[in-house]
């Protein structure tokens, strides 16, 4: 067995091949994957191994498209039969809610030129005969959909790495994960040791117990999941081609052609957890016993649909384990707490995403980022707050509602509250909505009555209106938003302004009680993030940044070493904030303290320590709304202080509280981006207008990757598009833009309705289009005519922002 490897890859299922033969594909060649047992043994071999190349998620559906096609690809490469079956898929749509969805996914597929489109009753009655349309909105056909052979893809992605140079070796336990301290790791297994640069897990089942030989915690937990193969039905035996398999998501419930027979598949209401202490290890190939009776219901449904499912014996029944993530997305990239530790973990549909999960790990690994964006599926989107109790409520939600639409702002309450601030209660009270960032508790909006929920849809909610109220309130006079749930960081020290420089691409203030606006760049050249930071005292700054990506961050901060005498503190969970903005703030702050809050003793994008109603702050002269405003920073102890006084001061002028939600409209009346909608590390500084922040004088973290893109043609700009005659919905991110002739231009990043400049707005990326331009946005998966936007329709040359 060899002594030394660029990476080892820890679980022989259908994941760790894929990136063992993608690592070898990219040019690693000195890589090695360690298998416990047989290749496929956990989840691989008994998995429906159903394809689709469309999500809800762009970039999902883009990796999945990869996958699909790579199939056949690997065949022709390795000589080995993937089993590659492709049919098609048709989806049906029973309720106007996933009609909605469909035609939306439809108009993605246009866009990115996947095949995805609407047939009539009679063509899918050609198709497949056996299904009864009635009751069906809207029927879809994806005709490369299908299902693949689970174990003849596995040992494609095998054939294929061993091809290239990389080695497997079955029946090799991991027994230990040993990490060095020059960022290296020692392997252990009991035929010997492997020194390694870039550890793998892709232990499917033992994701976890791989994690802890780490010393982390991953929240995973496995489920049973059932499916059954039916005995021959003369019909389809009798039929000269394959069927297309259903997705009649309404149903809840899957079924394709297996044999002559049909393989229907459910993920029943009446979940049931396994292992929850842990994966055993002698656990291979084994199956629980049949239980069929918990996906009844789900059978029913899939009867009536397909009434020829009632009338076939079951020929067998596999109920077997998956390991889910809270969320069901994988848990993916390097552990921000470990070096060169990657995370494959808690993947669901395998099958579809297997190609390019392999591809983006490979990149990411090989290059230090992938080509995607896939904060998605970051593993550092969770938190140790993601505990096991956590875990398991959001693993059984996301198990019975596996095929129920996840509408655009939805915000599912199981497993909550995690955390909560000090003013939780007095918010909720208040008629607080709540959404959960980074397992904070944050108001959305406020309801005129307690204890109130969101409606969920695509079109405008039960929460339009009162939003309304709240962002033309800001704008009339002012609004108090809880900012509590944004990063904040202390860097302290001799060396503090070094470090900082070291690190972000824009100059850091010179003079104390200045601000600055500054990128961070990716590894590829891109937006890796944006911040705020001011300058305390001589030796001190505060930054300020997105909070959901605080774990996605470190990585960039360990990048560069902290010069001697100097700290870098997250100050996140012991600080709280308000945003306290609109042309009235500064009356309402000024009954509160008395610090010179005039423009020239206070002026924009400046700072100062002062006290607010008996509370020490950081106020800072900004506003992401666009508008006049401060954002005020105190220790957590004092939050509920600071807040009941502002709400009491802000009685007297109309003034109260504001919502996440109603921030969103404000900020894109101004045409503000936003971290991980309009700035990712795929966007590059002159797309996004954040290049005039970056100065090339200096030197900066991954300098060297934007010198070889700063000079190119931005591919799209982002644009702010004005759209026309909407009245039940809005735009809300990824739908597709298109000229009027059908030409794809461009796509959606954020949308909303502008209450106070009454307009419908869209803000996304377009290609060679001009402001002036009349184009078509997607919503609800229909063309929408809108006109792209010369300047933001909100104050558009700041006056009332630096008022």
């Amino acid at each position: 067995m060899r002594t030394h490897a660029q990476a080892v890859v820890i679980g022989g299922g259908l994941i760790g091949c894929s990136i063992l033969y993608h690592l070898a594909k990219l040019g690693w060649t000195d890589v090695v994957l360690l298998e416990r047992d047989e290749l496929t043994s956990g989840s691989t071999w008994h998995a429906a191994a159903n394809i689709h190349g469309l999500h809800d998620s762009t970039n999902i559906s883009r990796i999945q498209h990869y996958t699909m096609n790579l199939y056949n690809t690997l065949e022709d490469e390795t000589g080995q039969s993937c089993g590659v079956f492709q049919p098609g898929s048709l989806y049906l749509a029973q309720t106007e809610e996933r009609e909605h969805q469909l035609r939306l996914q439809a108009a993605k597929a246009k866009f990115y030129g996947m095949n995805f489109y609407e047939v009539d009753r009679a063509e899918a009655e050609r198709l497949h005969p056996l299904v009864d349309y009635d009751g069906v909105r809207c029927i879809m056909f994806e005709p490369d959909g299908g299902n693949v052979d689970p174990s003849g893809v596995t040992n494609a992605y095998a054939i294929g790495a061993r091809q290239k140079g990389a080695e497997i070796y079955r029946f090799t336990p991991v027994t230990a994960t040993v990490p060095q301290a020059d960022g290296s790791w020692i392997v252990e297994t009991p035929k010997g040791a492997i020194k390694t640069e870039w550890v793998i897990n892709a232990a499917g089942l033992w994701g976890r117990e791989v994690a802890k030989l780490a010393g982390i915690e991953l929240p995973l937990l496995p489920t049973e999941h059932q499916y059954f193969v039916t005995e021959t039905i003369a019909e389809i035996a009798a039929m000269d081609r394959r069927l297309p398999s259903v997705a009649d998501r309404d149903g809840e419930y899957y079924l394709r052609q297996e044999g002559q027979g049909l393989l229907v598949g459910a993920y029943e209401k009446d979940v049931r957890f396994w292992a929850e202490d842990g994966t055993p290890q002698g656990f291979g190939h084994e199956l629980f016993a049949d239980d069929l009776e918990r996906i009844e219901d789900n059978m029913m449904r899939a009867i009536d649909r397909v009434p020829a499912v009632g009338e076939a014996g079951i020929k067998r029944v596999i109920n077997g384990p998956m390991i889910w993530s809270p969320d069901s997305n994988v848990l993916y990239g390097p552990h921000p707490d470990l070096q060169n530790y990657f995370c494959c973990n808690g993947i669901i549909p395998g099958f579809s995403q297997s190609g390019g999960m392999g591809l983006m790990a490979a990149q990411w690994i090989i290059n230090g980022e992938s080509d995607y964006d896939m904060f998605a599926w970051d593993v550092a989107r969770f938190g140790p707050w993601a505990d096991a109790k956590f875990t398991k409520a959001r693993v059984g939600d996301q198990y019975a509602k596996r095929f129920a639409i996840h509408f655009p702002n939805e915000e599912r309450s199981a497993g909550r509250p995690v955390r909560t601030r000090p003013v939780y209660e007095i918010q909720k009270a208040m008629g607080a909505v709540f959404g959960l960032n980074y397992g904070w508790e944050h108001p959305l909006w406020f309801a005129d009555t307690p204890g109130m929920a969101d409606t969920n849809g695509f079109t405008r909610q039960n929460w339009f209106e009162p939003v309304g109220q709240e962002a033309r309130m800001l704008r009339q006079s002012t609004g108090i938003i809880d900012i509590s749930n944004f990063a904040k960081y202390v860097v302290k020290g001799p060396g503090a302004a070094h470090w900082l420089n070291a690190v972000f691409a824009n100059n850091m203030p010179k003079a104390v009680g200045r601000s600055c606006l500054t990128p961070l760049i990716g590894v590829n050249g891109g937006i890796a993030g944006d911040f705020t930071v001011t300058r305390l005292a001589d030796d001190e700054f505060m930054i300020i940044g997105g909070g959901a990506a605080e774990r996605y961050h470190q990585r960039f901060w360990k990048e560069v070493p902290l010069p001697e005498g100097t700290t870098f503190e997250s100050h996140t969970d012991t600080m709280c904030g308000f945003n306290v903005a609109g042309p009235q703030s500064r009356a309402l702050l000024a009954g509160l303290t008395n610090a010179d809050l005039s423009t020239e003793a206070f002026p924009f994008m400046r700072s100062q320590r002062i006290t607010v109603a008996g509370v020490q702050v950081v106020a800072l002269r900004v506003s992401f709304t666009g508008d006049l405003g401060w954002e005020l920073h105190c220790a957590q102890a004092d939050q509920l202080q600071l807040y009941n006084a502002l709400v009491e001061a802000g009685k007297e002028m109309g003034a109260g509280p504001v919502g996440s939600r109603a921030l969103m409209s404000l900020r894109i009346e101004k045409g503000y981006g936003s971290w991980s909608r309009e700035y990712s590390p795929e966007y590059w500084p002159q797309e996004v207008g954040l290049d005039r922040l970056i100065k090339i004088d200096k030197d900066f973290l991954n300098k060297d990757k934007y010198l070889k893109i700063k000079d190119n043609a931005p591919r799209e700009v982002l644009s702010l598009i004005e759209v026309h005659d909407i009245a039940t919905a809005d735009a809300t991110g990824g739908e597709p833009i298109f000229l009027p002739d059908g030409t794809p231009i461009g796509r959606v990043t954020s949308g909303t309705y502008g209450y106070s400049v009454e307009k419908s707005l869209a803000l996304g990326y377009l290609r060679n289009v001009k402001p002036g331009t009349t184009v078509d946005v997607m919503i609800l998966g229909k063309p929408h005519r809108g006109v792209v936007l010369t300047e933001p329709p909100f104050d558009p040359v700041g006056t009332r922002l630096r008022a």
